[in-house]
């Protein structure tokens, strides 16, 4: 059966790019729809998340279907900041038996980073994409985390792609005994001097500005992270902030400097996730997701733990029975640790693919 590789171009072509991942999604009995009002503007070069990148969609398209597609990134922000000629091939879907649609589909999207000086392409982190999951198939992640069949491992090792990064999930049952040991992390954070302040509370500017630059200080040694401008920042917020990410994600204080940043977007599974006739979904995927950052100075202070206390509380106070750290690399132990503290154990795990270019010997 023939295929064709195509560039998809303007609003009709590239919306129904995008929602060939609810094409694979909806076989599933618990899924997160696509976001095209989220990532439309972006394809189409608007939009702060546009500024620095290149973007170059591809689909493979049998019997005028698409079968498998591809979004080829050249984030400058990344290169500009690791020094690495590195392209990400992100938003990857396929359909079962597309073996040979995605190893050209992946060499035509190598084809253009090499045209572009990059020497090798990551798949599964970066500009917005998460990795691919291990195990954990018929579970709903957190909101934005990647749901993908098993054969999707298979595809990519076809493809040319060697496993890179592992990561893990975490997640965490509500008791009386955390709860209890959540104020005893805020409580000693206050008295060491921090202060632990809700998004909601501070002004609109002043959140984004102190926000931003306490997260890309945070993160900028992190594996894989590029820091985002403050232009990106605000349209992020601009879109999480009504779905209630200001009353649980905080800034930590010292004397008005910011020191520490907890990004977190609440359960959204009840009012944003699909659902298969007669599945309904399970306490443990009404889950949040979260994101946490220290700046140097202030770790093994117990910010840390202050955050993730402030956001747990308040999510309990919604009536949280399950809640989630998210994604942590496998040797980012200090992090683990966090998590363990928390009262978090291990759920899934996820991978990360690279494909270099130039192979040695």
């Amino acid at each position: 059966m023939t295929f064709t590789i195509e560039q998809p171009t303007g609003p009709e072509a590239l919306t129904e790019f995008l929602l060939f991942q609810d094409r694979i999604n909806g076989q599933r009995q618990a899924w997160w729809p696509a976001l095209v009002d989220m990532n439309l503007p972006t394809l189409q070069g608007r939009g702060a998340a546009a500024e620095g990148r290149r973007f170059l969609p591809l689909a493979a398209r049998r019997d005028g279907e698409i079968v498998a597609r591809v979004l080829g990134v050249i984030d400058e922000h990344y290169i500009d900041h690791w020094d690495e000629e590195l392209g990400h091939a992100s938003m990857f879907e396929a359909l079962p038996g597309s073996r040979d649609s995605v190893r050209t589909l992946m060499n035509e999207v190598g084809a253009w980073f090499r045209e572009q000086g990059m020497q090798a392409a990551r798949a599964g982190f970066g500009h917005g994409d998460f990795p691919f999951s291990l195990d954990g198939y018929d579970t709903l992640p957190p909101i934005l985390l990647r749901q993908n069949p098993s054969y999707y491992h298979t595809l990519l090792k076809e493809s040319g792609f060697e496993s890179e990064r592992g990561w893990v999930d975490y997640k965490i049952e509500v008791t009386p005994d955390l709860v209890a040991r959540w104020r005893g992390f805020l409580d000693d954070a206050r008295r060491r001097g921090f202060d632990i302040v809700p998004l909601s509370d501070i002004s609109p500017d002043k959140r984004v500005d102190d926000f931003n630059d306490a997260w890309n200080e945070a993160f900028s040694q992190h594996w894989g992270v590029a820091p985002q401008s403050r232009e990106e920042r605000s349209e992020l917020f601009d879109t999480l902030g009504p779905l209630g990410m200001f009353d649980v994600s905080v800034i930590a204080y010292e004397k008005d400097e910011p020191v520490g940043t907890l990004w977190v977007a609440p359960e959204l599974a009840s009012v944003m996730a699909a659902t298969a006739s007669g599945r309904a979904l399970h306490d443990d995927e009404k889950v949040n997701f979260l994101g946490i950052g220290v700046r140097d100075r202030a770790r093994s202070k117990g910010v840390n733990l202050a955050m993730g206390a402030y956001a747990y509380l308040a999510l309990v106070e919604r009536g949280a029975r399950f809640l989630s750290y998210t994604l942590v690399l496998d040797d980012n132990w200090p992090s683990r640790r966090t998590a363990e503290k928390l009262g978090a154990y291990v759920c899934s795990n996820y991978m990360v693919y690279r494909r270099n270019f130039v192979r040695p010997g």
